[in-house]
């Protein structure tokens, strides 16, 4: 049977440097060359996850920005785009406004994707986050919140303490037209609310992709929230050591943490077999 192999980034393959590590590079990559359908479904954009995957090698489309984007890097070729109509963006951004939340907002045009957000009104988790990615060429602040959604928006991320927020999630979760992800920073302290349309998940980039490959079967790997909806669609799914313990009782199975290549190791173990 063809199957699809379909990791989630951090807090499951990579390491708390956001990179994979040389061992999981090193044996992913056999895999793959001895023809494993392997293939990661990001919040990421990307740029951001090849640079955390450099040397590893996929040979396959990729799901970003939480099912946002399905890309072909190979072909340099978007395969499906799910984005805000007008009137949605709108809204959702005077949501978060109306709890005092200035967000990140990913937007596209043919040829570039932009990363905006309002210039001197940065709190300090979205300013460790613009940091580590200070040499990114899709960065554009603006200077007025209307600005924060020109052109084609594919998705907002808000990151500060869980009571700034709660209040907003607590309304945009209930919106059908929304898929509305409120977790834990992997690496930090602060939370990430993260909003996107509704057709923009996890679970319909794996839909997609096990179609457009002729897949049997999927297998999947995760760590959070953003991976659930991923682990309802695949016919087996393993969430690492360092997974929240709900996600766990979700998972077919429980592999090794993310700092000591679970992934990688699972998978070894399984093409051995």
């Amino acid at each position: 049977m063809k199957t699809l192999f379909v990791t989630d980034l951090d807090g499951t393959l990579l390491t708390r440097e956001e990179k994979v590590s040389a061992y999981s590079r090193e044996h992913l990559s056999r895999l793959i060359d001895a023809g494993m359908l392997f293939t990661y479904a990001t919040a990421r954009s990307a740029r951001s996850a090849s640079a955390a995957l450099e040397g590893l090698h996929i040979r396959i489309p990729v799901i970003l920005y939480n099912g946002g984007v399905i890309y072909d890097f190979n072909r340099a070729e978007t395969l499906r785009y799910v984005v805000f109509s007008d009137d949605q963006k709108g809204y959702v951004l005077d949501v978060l406004l109306r709890y005092g939340i200035v967000p990140l907002v990913y937007s596209a045009e043919p040829g570039r994707e932009r990363l905006r957000w309002c210039k001197g009104r940065e709190r300090e988790g979205i300013s460790r986050y613009l940091y580590r990615r200070r040499n990114d060429d899709r960065l554009e602040p603006v200077y007025s919140e209307g600005d924060l959604i020109g052109g084609t928006v594919l998705y907002f991320k808000c990151i500060g303490p869980r009571e700034l927020l709660e209040g907003a999630w607590n309304v945009l979760k209930y919106d059908d037209r929304f898929i509305c992800i409120f977790h834990q920073e992997t690496y930090q302290n602060d939370f990430w609310m993260e909003i996107s349309p509704r057709e923009a998940t996890k679970a319909n980039g794996v839909r997609f992709l096990k179609s457009y490959l002729g897949c049997d079967r999927t297998v999947c790997f995760g760590d959070t929230s953003n991976d659930s909806d991923m682990f309802d669609v695949c016919d087996e799914k393993y969430a690492v050591m360092n997974a929240d313990m709900w996600l766990k009782e979700k998972a077919t199975g429980v592999i090794g943490y993310c700092e000591e290549d679970g992934v990688a190791k699972f998978l070894e173990s399984r093409f051995r077999m």
